[in-house]
């Protein structure tokens, strides 16, 4: 029992990239906080943009990382709470209206179930299942903009949901890895959710904010607006993008030409120096070369506008470039690169600032950096959607509700799904 309950206290969240597989331990404290008490991170061999297509590798680098984030813990790591991402997830809005069914009109929690489950009800292809299904809000008899509907009075009730769906085999492919390497899955969350959770504040989701999280295979990305989820994206683009062209402009062996832009890359030309240089390795023995910088930069600073130009083109095909008060938080490893958060904001035409985590303790200053966001958000995820679930390891899909859906909501509704 007591084992149990020593277990119990750990959460642990496995971001799986394209480029880096992160895991993250946290503890829960005596007074309820969550500390970070080990990270393992480790090169990801077998995925293309977000999607396993090499087993055995993917399942290497997982028990790598896992080890690596046992041992700094000092503890066993039994399930964990891993990301799912890739082009393949796809974001729509619902509506569900069911009629209030006790004779007194009022709204009971089955009441509610019942109108989610009735938004749930959409016709999706047999290859897709439902990852998360997302309250934005509930309108009773007209009255819009309601939280928590149980205990009103009303006739009618309807739920307005984000629903965001994914392809069968990749999800479930990211899950036999994962057991593979030993670990049970707890829940399967959507990437940018996760790096929701760990860099936006409250006041944000609010008012209205986008988050771009830049990965090495793709750029993913997530509309909040009065506190709830309205709109997700996930673009073919990312870092590898931006370490290829500069391979090919330079002339460089793509490993080094990852160094050269992690080191010295910068997204806005005017930002570097004129008598900068940088020394780059050839290929095929040749000598290495000294070259301007600013040459490196017109290079990254040409594939960053064309990433912020195809992010701001999804903004404005879901129609909130007009509505998005706190701007453009920017997040993950291409958050980093130096002066990407000025381009996007001559672009975006907006205040962009870079997202880094927060709202946990212990080890902070080493998980301080966009590039864990995903995996810290995944710990918060599991830390907020403890009450009231067991493991769900044979139900992948199960939801988490964020924004404005209260904290009581939230503990009941995950008996759900």
């Amino acid at each position: 029992m007591n084992l149990a309950k020593k277990k119990d206290r750990y959460i642990v969240g496995l971001d799986i990239g394209t480029h880096k597989i992160c895991a993250i331990v946290a503890e829960i404290t005596e007074e309820g906080r969550l500390d970070v008490i080990g990270i393992g991170q480790a090169e990801s061999k077998g995925l293309r943009k977000g999607v396993v297509i090499n087993l055995e590798a993917t399942v290497e680098s997982i028990k790598r990382v896992v080890e690596e984030a046992e041992l700094m813990a000092g503890v066993e790591i039994g399930s964990a709470y891993v990301g799912i991402a890739g082009t393949h997830i796809r974001g729509f809005n619902s509506r569900g209206v069911i009629a209030v069914s006790s004779r007194n009109r009022l709204i009971e929690r089955e009441d509610v179930r019942r109108a989610i489950e009735a938004a749930k009800a959409v016709s999706i292809p047999m290859d897709r299942e439902i990852l998360h299904v997302l309250p934005q809000e509930f309108v009773v008899d007209d009255q819009d903009g309601i939280g928590d509907p149980t205990g009103m009075t009303g006739t009618r009730l309807e739920v307005n949901v984000h629903v965001i769906t994914c392809s069968s085999t990749a999800c479930q492919n990211t899950i036999t890895c994962v057991n593979r390497a030993g670990l049970e899955v707890t829940d399967t969350v959507l990437t940018q959710l996760a790096a929701a959770e760990a860099c936006l504040t409250p006041d944000e989701k609010e008012l209205g904010v986008a988050l771009v999280d830049v990965g090495g295979g793709t750029t993913d990305l997530a509309i909040f607006e009065k506190g709830s989820l309205w709109h997700t994206g996930v673009l073919q683009v990312g870092g590898e993008h931006f370490t290829n062209d500069v391979a090919v402009a330079l002339r460089t062996p793509v490993n080094e030409a990852e160094k050269i832009k992690k080191k010295h890359g910068c997204a806005l030309t005017s930002m570097v120096p004129d008598e900068d240089s940088i020394e780059v390795p050839s290929v095929g023995g040749r000598k290495p070369r000294i070259m301007a910088r600013q040459v490196l930069g017109d290079v990254v600073q040409a594939r960053a506008e064309e990433v912020c130009q195809m992010i701001f083109n999804e903004i404005r095909r879901a129609g909130f470039d007009r509505s998005l008060n706190s701007g453009v938080v920017l997040t993950g490893g291409g958050g980093i690169l130096e002066g990407m958060p000025e381009i996007a904001e001559q672009i975006f035409d907006m205040p962009v600032r870079r997202g880094t985590p927060s709202g946990i303790g212990g080890l902070v200053d080493v998980v301080a950096s966009p590039v864990y966001s995903t995996a810290v958000g995944l710990v918060l995820y599991g830390y907020r959607n403890r009450a009231g679930r067991g493991i769900a390891a044979s139900r992948p899909a199960a939801t988490g509700t964020f924004g404005k859906v209260t904290g009581r909501l939230m503990g009941w509704l995950s008996d759900f799904f």
